[in-house]
């Protein structure tokens, strides 16, 4: 009998009409022939609720307490939904992150899955339940309940589809699926019907909201199919799988905007070997994740490194590098969170040129300042000022005609590069 995992989002369950209205897409998923594993999230803006209590108290409650204390919120998702599917007619059980077998770190906050041992999980479908999770949260070997960050829910599916070995993981939201960028910012923002991982991984690490970066990263791995559908119609969604043969025939596949980082320069630090490994070493030990670095030529004896973090790092490794900045007799540390970054993505850029030129092109168009930039094989990002963001990702979706079918694409300036795969002769 086939498996089916379906992750239903705070918004697909954040009333009882909408609660009744997933537990019968779930009940038909059962019909069809299905083992059914769904995982849910808090409801509506439950989390942010939770939240907030803490910080009515303390603006900087310990995280173990946190953990505890939002962790709560599916918790009462996931026992509303097995009560939705038991009026249905239909045997389902609720089970929270530590009674699926779900062992993380102990890295509160933002806990990462280490080992999942679904016995129970696996014991409740034999017995012919559908078995309800609940998202975000697992425990660590000490039975510390944490939780693994913002849109953690993606993650906890895609990692219980992967050890069950299920045969499709969906992903239920509030869009009918993947965009060639945010509709919010760019109205003519085109759905796409298929995407692989690799794009669809470095999309949501630049910002693209519809998956959590880390869910795309163990699909990859586990060589999941995905499917990422809307909760309130029945539009076909947009698959997320393996890359095929067509892979260099689509140049760009879509754009992301982040605005949810800041950035960081430590002035006037030696111009020696090993000075930025510390710094950023520092910074790392902090558990804060780097994003994009730069280290400008040294003048005189002395160089500035510059990095960007979350903006809810931002604290952490302002007082990291403050430290390391004394230690090194830098000239000082500055920081601006009125930034954005503008990306790029499609793994037909790997065999092609031309494509940052016309990149940067749309944004010098558009008198938009680039403060650093980072590419790789598939990605080009830039980092703007946040004022000039929405107008920079319109421009750049407009410069690559992302709202035209494929087919129908003009890639002037773009130039296939012969021999840049292996198998190409």
């Amino acid at each position: 009998m086939p498996t089916v995992v379906m992750k239903f989002g705070g918004t697909s369950v954040a009333d009882a009409e909408h609660c009744l209205a997933a537990a019968r897409r779930i009940v038909q998923a059962k019909l069809d022939g299905n083992r059914v594993v769904a995982t849910v999230s808090a409801r509506g803006d439950t989390t942010d609720k939770l939240y907030e209590m803490a910080y009515e108290i303390d603006e900087n409650p310990s995280r173990r307490e946190l953990d505890m204390l939002v962790s709560t919120g599916e918790q009462i998702s996931v026992a509303l939904m097995a009560i939705a599917i038991n009026k249905l007619g239909h045997k389902a059980i609720s089970l929270i992150g530590s009674q699926m077998g779900i062992f993380t770190d102990d890295s509160h906050g933002k806990a990462r899955i280490a080992d999942i041992q679904p016995g129970r999980i696996e014991e409740e479908l034999n017995a012919g339940n559908v078995v309800i999770g609940a998202g975000f949260q697992g425990v660590t070997v000490r039975a510390e309940i944490t939780t693994l960050g913002r849109g953690g829910s993606d993650t906890t599916a895609v990692a219980l589809a992967a050890a069950i070995k299920a045969d499709l993981c969906e992903i239920y939201t509030d869009v009918d699926g993947v965009y060639s960028a945010d509709p919010r910012i760019v109205p003519n923002a085109r759905k796409l019907d298929r995407i692989y991982h690799d794009e669809m991984l470095e999309l949501a690490s630049m910002g693209a909201g519809v998956l959590h970066p880390r869910a795309v990263e163990l699909a990859k791995k586990f060589k999941l199919p995905l499917c990422v559908r809307s909760s309130f119609n029945n539009t076909p969604g947009t698959v997320i799988t393996e890359e095929s043969d067509e892979m260099e025939a689509v140049i760009v596949r879509g754009a992301a905007l982040n605005s949810n980082e800041a950035k960081v320069t430590v002035i006037g630090v030696p111009d020696q070997p090993g000075i930025a490994a510390r710094i950023l070493g520092a910074v790392a030990s902090r558990n804060v994740n780097l994003d994009m670095i730069i280290q400008n030529v040294g003048r005189d004896g002395k160089a500035d490194v510059t990095f960007t973090v979350m903006k809810s790092d931002l604290p952490d490794a302002l007082d990291a590098c403050n430290m390391a900045a004394k230690q090194l007799g830098a000239a000082g540390v500055t920081s601006d969170d009125s930034i954005a970054k503008i990306s790029v993505v499609g793994v037909g850029m790997r065999s092609h040129s031309g494509v940052a030129e016309k990149m940067f092109r749309a944004l010098a168009d558009k008198e938009i300042n680039i403060q650093m930039i980072s590419t790789s094989e598939i990605k080009i990002s830039c980092v703007v000022g946040e004022d000039r963001a929405a107008d920079a990702m319109r421009a750049v979706h407009d410069a690559f005609e992302l709202d035209k079918p494929e087919n129908e694409r003009s890639y002037s300036g773009i130039t296939h590069i012969p021999g840049a795969f292996p198998e190409e002769h």
